[in-house]
């Protein structure tokens, strides 16, 4: 199947980049590296700025851990994020991207939310995956590291598609073996953003509220902040303009469709094979 799909969270580095400068970033963690797309745009700016750079991945892309033993700046934790988070330290920024669930990302952001207290530091996250797919339905990388309960049933070889809820077996947005996804979409405790959700009604509050905005291109991006950040009020005027913004949903969900008729047609094309 080619790989004709945008996906990396670098693509939103126009927008990422300002909001690490207005926050004045230095020392950023990152969950999920993958290929390193995001890890070394954020490691070139953590050099230049003498920074760090905390990447937490257990099973990244073939070369990454060799790429980040040479950079001096950078630190490869190569534990599951729930791991390693109980012995990390706060961050001028966090970035989101690992495994696509409910379970995970809620859990990630309660430790990073309690770390970032613990500091007496402000929030400052992006998290990725915010869009379809993974909005409403999880998608699990490593199931067994989810605990029953929060699991939801799925599938390797199932796949699937816009404006359905269920899933296809051989067909659609499917992982080839690299991911599982839930069997259904919807619910609670089912997807990244219904995560992001729930702990945003836990977090904000009137003594510490909680900004979020909402990018809906490139799987979507998602950015939570502390309001109170002497530099919250630029951020929230910033991505005012990209939050839920219709026209961008709307472009992103032609290129799903587009995406979509090219993964329908090579299926076709290998089954007439």
């Amino acid at each position: 199947m080619t790989d004709l799909l945008i996906h990396s969270m670098s693509e939103f580095s126009s927008i990422i980049l300002p909001c690490l400068d207005e926050a004045k970033v230095t020392d950023i963690a990152e969950i999920g590296s993958e290929f390193g797309g995001m890890s070394k745009v954020l490691a070139d700016r953590a050099e230049k700025l003498g920074g760090t750079l905390r990447c937490i991945d257990p099973e990244p892309a073939p070369g990454f851990a060799e790429w980040a033993a040479a950079e001096d700046h950078v630190q490869h934790i190569a534990q599951p994020s729930l791991d390693a988070l109980k012995s990390c330290e706060a961050a001028d920024a966090w970035f989101v991207d690992g495994d696509h669930n409910y379970y995970t990302v809620f859990h990630e952001l309660a430790v990073i939310d309690a770390l970032q207290k613990a500091a007496d530091r402000p929030l400052l996250a992006f998290l990725h995956d915010v869009s379809w797919p993974c909005a409403r339905r999880d998608f699990y990388y490593a199931p067994q590291r989810v605990p029953p309960g929060w699991r939801h049933p799925h599938s390797y070889d199932h796949g699937v598609r816009l404006d359905e809820e269920g899933v296809q077996a051989g067909r659609g947005l499917r992982g080839m073996g690299a991911f599982a996804v839930a069997l259904d979409a919807g619910g609670p405790r089912n997807g990244v953003l219904t995560a992001v959700e729930d702990f945003l009604k836990e977090a904000d509050s009137e003594e510490r509220p909680l900004f979020y905005a909402h990018i809906p291109a490139v799987l979507g991006l998602g950015v939570i902040f502390d309001a109170e950040a002497p530099w919250a009020e630029t951020l929230a005027e910033f991505l005012l303009p990209f939050h839920a913004n219709p026209l961008i949903a709307r472009l992103e969900e032609n290129r799903l469709r587009n995406y979509l008729e090219v993964i329908d047609w090579q299926d076709r094309s290998a089954d007439a094979a």
